[in-house]
């Protein structure tokens, strides 16, 4: 699965998490960066939560960020989250692709 999403031009690292904030399975990533992409998911779920509250919402699609380092997008896999970390916004549409076909087959 991984492989897959690292085959894409752009990608820089992909990770999946579960529910507990526990790795389940990554690519790509240097293990100097995983603090800070931890980080960097529990700052998202934080916001998909305000905002299915304040929108009365019970699902999310996606949700991408633009930070130092590059765009990173997170994506509901089942009960985990799937972060994609690339180049840059203009990969975007290639990356959203990839994770739509991984989730989707």
């Amino acid at each position: 699965m991984m492989d897959t999403l690292m085959a894409v031009r752009g990608m820089k690292h992909v990770l999946l998490i579960d529910l507990s904030g526990s790795v389940v399975s990554s690519a790509g990533l240097e293990p100097a960066f995983l603090k800070r992409e931890l980080g960097l998911i529990a700052a998202g779920k934080a916001v998909i939560g305000s905002l299915q509250s304040s929108l009365g919402a019970t699902e999310w699609n996606e949700l991408l960020l633009d930070v130092d380092g590059g765009p990173v997008l997170l994506t509901p896999f089942g009960p985990q989250i799937l972060l994609t970390a690339f180049d840059d916004v203009t990969s975007l549409g290639r990356v959203r692709f990839a994770v739509r076909r991984l989730i989707n087959p």
